[in-house]
């Protein structure tokens, strides 16, 4: 099978090698899967540079999420050969591969009715929305949200999962087209980063009162702007550090504002409390059978473009997702 395998950390750009690999065998609890689609995250570019909070030994084939169907099971396998599941990859099988290896722990039920493509490009942003709205933020209708990186995979699942609970989205974005990308995802005000003053136009927006939850993928410089945003109560979401710098923000801040920072780190459920993962995802795809979301996927590369398409991502030149189609 193809495969981009890493054999020292690095940038996957420069250190990844497509090369040919017999595919892997199930070991018990495991299945193989041939890939239908899978995405391309900020956390396979820190997992490749042997910075993301699991690290996996060398060598290894990255891509942490995958759709596919079961070719291969290992013994004690919840899934059976032919299941079609969407989810996580396991250990050193990545899916950026023509095949990959994941746990039934760690997948959910694919309807056959659903592109393989389109649901690895939903499964990690519509999660992480869903799990930092609702699971961590408590969003209730109505509220105020502010969403960092509008545009980009996380922010625009983010801007129409808020918007489909009633609540009022500001959404911040960098340069004209991506403004209007979060208008058409439906935010009700768009801050340009490039030509405008984002907490000069939130604070205007919101008649001085700041907003009660902010979305913060990006971390660095904006943080601290965020922090200043929320409102009285509120909760700042720490979801990423796209930006590349992790901040820090000042305790007593908080306690004159008596706001909430707020930690989301989706993959830690995994073990942990399986039960919310499932009901997360039930969820998710009744909202998209029902047409209240609506995955925004800029482009579908093929197996070969994968390094492009990670340098893309690093260098902020996407808008919504990227998607890898092995076939294509």
């Amino acid at each position: 099978m193809r495969a981009w395998q890493l054999t020292e950390y690095g940038d996957p750009w420069d250190k990844m090698e497509l090369v040919d690999l017999d595919p892997p065998t199930p070991g018990p609890g495991l299945a193989r899967i041939e890939v239908e689609g899978s995405d391309v995250n900020f956390a396979d570019i820190l997992q490749a540079q042997g910075k993301y909070q699991v690290k996996i030994p060398v060598p290894f084939v990255p891509g942490m999420g995958v759709a596919g169907r079961v070719v291969e099971a290992g013994e004690g396998s919840e899934l059976t050969v032919g299941d079609r599941v969407v989810g996580s990859t396991n250990g050193p099988w990545g899916s950026f591969a023509e095949q990959a290896i994941v746990s039934s722990n760690d997948v959910h039920p694919l309807p056959d009715n659903v592109d393989g493509v389109a649901a690895a490009g939903l499964h990690v942003t519509y999660g992480t929305a869903w799990f930092s709205l609702h699971q961590r933020g408590q969003l209730a209708p109505g509220e105020s949200v502010l969403v960092l990186a509008g545009a980009g995979g996380v922010g625009s699942a983010a801007i129409q999962m808020a918007k489909a609970h009633g609540c009022w989205v500001l959404a911040a974005a960098g340069g004209a087209d991506k403004v209007e990308t979060c208008r058409t995802l439906g935010a009700d005000v768009v801050i340009d980063y490039r030509d405008g003053d984002l907490y000069t136009e939130v604070m205007e927006a919101t008649s001085g009162r700041g907003v009660d939850v902010v979305y913060d993928p990006v971390g660095g410089e904006y943080f601290d702007i965020a922090r200043r945003l929320v409102a009285w109560e509120g909760r700042l979401l720490v979801v990423g550090f796209a930006s590349g710098t992790i901040p820090s923000a000042p305790a007593n801040h908080a306690l004159v504002k008596n706001y909430s920072v707020v930690g989301v780190h989706m993959g830690g459920y995994r073990g942990r409390d399986n039960a919310t993962l499932d009901r997360c995802y039930d969820e998710v795809y009744q909202m998209l059978a029902d047409g209240k979301i609506d995955p925004l996927i800029s482009e579908r590369l093929a197996l070969a473009d994968v390094p492009r398409g990670l340098r893309m991502l690093a260098d902020r030149q996407t808008v919504g997702r990227l998607v890898i189609d092995p076939k294509a």
